[in-house]
């Protein structure tokens, strides 16, 4: 395996209700992004709003990581939405690895591992 490549996770956010349930941030159950690499992506003509996504974004690149089948971050994969009195909630899903390179994703050279 090359030494300067990591994989990431591609990941979907999409919005869940219960069933009939009023939801005040003007999403409709099912609204979704799809987040590959650092790059966010709407379908056509959907918005998202900016409450709910500061609401998950914090989780974003941790979720995005690889982690322990234990870890909480594994297996938990709602988050409330920021409005008490809405019930909605984000899901996060893992879809798919995506393969990056070191040197494509910053300016900063590896440190030579070697003593």
């Amino acid at each position: 395996m090359d030494e300067d490549g990591f994989d990431l996770w591609d990941l979907r956010v999409e919005v869940v209700a219960p069933p009939g349930a009023k939801l005040w941030c003007g999403a409709v159950p099912g609204d979704h992004f799809e987040l590959r690499g650092e790059m966010l992506h709407l379908p056509p003509g959907q918005g998202f709003s900016i409450y709910s996504l500061a609401a998950v974004l914090p989780l974003l690149a941790a979720k995005q990581r690889m982690t322990h089948p234990a870890d909480w971050m594994s297996t938990d994969a709602e988050v409330a939405c920021p409005d008490p009195n809405c019930p909605s909630r984000l899901r996060i899903t893992r879809l798919a690895k995506r393969r990056f390179r070191h040197a494509d994703t910053t300016a900063v050279p590896m440190k030579d591992s070697t003593p």
